[in-house]
């Protein structure tokens, strides 16, 4: 790596990506450097991106937003750029993103962060309604053009300073199976519902049954996500779900805590319950 400042430096944050960073590391042979931070992944991510010449650092993952912040601090201090461009493993630099942001970034626009369309492919195909696209996010950036906090449990970008919109797409493959998106719901669920408990707001059953059911209806008939077919109703079905999962656990209730007793206060539990 060069000791001069580089212009483009591309971010990738990762936990077990073999699915998808190779095709992700090729759309970014046109940054200078790309920095991979790695959660000690155990498959073939390491393997991969040392293929492509990466910078590889591993660090303990303490949640989404730390993980960011610690990449851009560790770009900063120890390769500096003038510009980051973050990605997920599974996302990828389409040809027309990669000609926008060169052109942005060479350019003598005062803007200091550009917003992306993400396009998700789902099942069996892009979708562009539901409210699934075009998903603008700031994933372009002057280190010191962006703020990052969180929401839910997901990480908010907001820019501190000019900010513009690059009309091209970031290509995102979230999911390799239906088992595979159960898996992540369960995660992102859990990291929502702890959230809301650290910030006072409440669960339960009739909440979980109200929010899960407009989140449905939200996709799919407001945004109109019928009009992605198949895949439009499946993921409707699998984010109100989420939601579902979210609010319920919010409110974890007493799970086992009558059979953490002595065998006194069980019987004496169960005899109460027996009473009519």
């Amino acid at each position: 790596m060069s000791d001069k400042k580089a212009k483009l430096t591309a971010l990738i944050i990762v936990l077990n990506g073999e699915r998808t960073i190779d095709s992700c590391l090729q759309s970014l042979a046109f940054c200078d450097n790309i920095v991979v931070i790695d959660s000690f992944s155990t498959d073939k991510t390491k393997e991969i991106c040392q293929k492509h010449n990466t910078v590889f650092v591993e660090n303990k993952f303490r949640g989404y937003m730390e993980q960011i912040r610690f990449g851009i601090d560790w770009i900063s201090q120890n390769a500096p750029s003038e510009w980051i461009f973050f990605l997920d493993c599974d996302e990828i630099c389409s040809t027309e993103l990669k000609e926008k942001i060169l052109a942005a970034i060479h350019g003598n626009s005062s803007v200091s962060a550009y917003q992306v369309s993400r396009l998700t492919w789902y099942y069996d195909r892009f979708l562009y309604h539901g409210g699934m696209y075009p998903d603008r996010l700031f994933r372009l950036f002057k280190p010191e053009g962006i703020e990052i906090s969180q929401k839910n449990g997901h990480p908010i970008y907001v820019p501190t300073k000019d900010h513009a919109v690059l009309d091209a797409d970031l290509l995102h493959y979230s999911y390799e199976s239906f088992i595979h998106q159960m898996t992540k719901i369960n995660v992102y669920a859990q990291r929502g519902a702890d959230a809301m408990r650290r910030e006072g707001r409440k669960g339960g059953l009739s909440k979980a049954l109200i929010h899960s059911f407009w989140r449905f209806v939200s996709m799919y008939l407001v945004k109109r996500g019928f009009l992605d077919g198949k895949a439009g109703f499946i993921n409707a079905a699998h984010i109100a779900f989420y939601t579902f999962l979210k609010y319920i656990r919010a409110d974890e209730g007493n799970w086992g805590k009558p059979y953490i007793r002595s065998l006194t206060e069980l019987d004496n539990h169960k005899t109460k319950r027996k009473q009519p």
